[in-house]
């Protein structure tokens, strides 16, 4: 996994308080990050700045507004990344499951599918399709991590679908 490195006197009073939030959102906010950028060195990277940044902010946020503040500056650092000129190289996930051969080629082949169809939206498309479809937020949350309304979010997530679908069936 990966690791935050924090200097000393930023942020919360209490360490164990930020952990208690690294531990309750690392998953989702590195999920998020991969999903959106498409390979793990981006999503680490954007992940663990995105944690600085709730470090530095963790004491004037509450609540779910801290669920929101962090999935909107994650969703940003990924747009951020996406439009600078430098792209790492692609770096593939090593299974660690146990499921059978046939059963974990198939869910990679799957994945690696749906990896690809989503690279081909566009980056607010991409951010909007992760956040409602795959990470399950509701349509107000994936607005607000976004900066848009809900209607915008809705017809993002409507039109970013029906791309899928035609990537998907080989139509794009």
């Amino acid at each position: 996994m990966f690791t935050v490195a924090l200097s000393p006197g930023l942020g919360l009073t209490r360490e164990a308080d930020f952990d208690a939030l690294f531990r309750a959102h690392e998953r989702a906010v590195l999920r998020t990050a991969y999903r959106v950028l498409g390979n793990w060195a981006d999503a680490e990277d954007v992940a663990q700045e995105a944690f600085v940044r709730l470090h530095r902010q963790a004491r004037h946020l509450e609540g779910p507004a801290v669920a929101a503040w962090l999935y909107r500056v994650t969703v940003n650092l990924c747009l951020d990344r996406v439009r600078s000129p430098w792209r790492p190289a692609e770096l593939v996930e090593t299974p660690s499951g146990e499921p059978g051969a046939e059963a974990e080629s198939i869910r990679l082949d799957q994945q690696r599918r749906l990896m690809g169809a989503l690279g081909k939206l566009a980056p607010r498309e991409r951010a909007a399709i992760v956040l409602r479809e795959i990470e399950g937020l509701t349509t107000a949350e994936v607005a607000a991590a976004l900066g848009s309304s809900e209607s915008t979010v809705r017809s993002q997530i409507s039109k970013a679908m029906d791309k899928l679908a035609a990537i998907l069936k080989g139509r794009v």
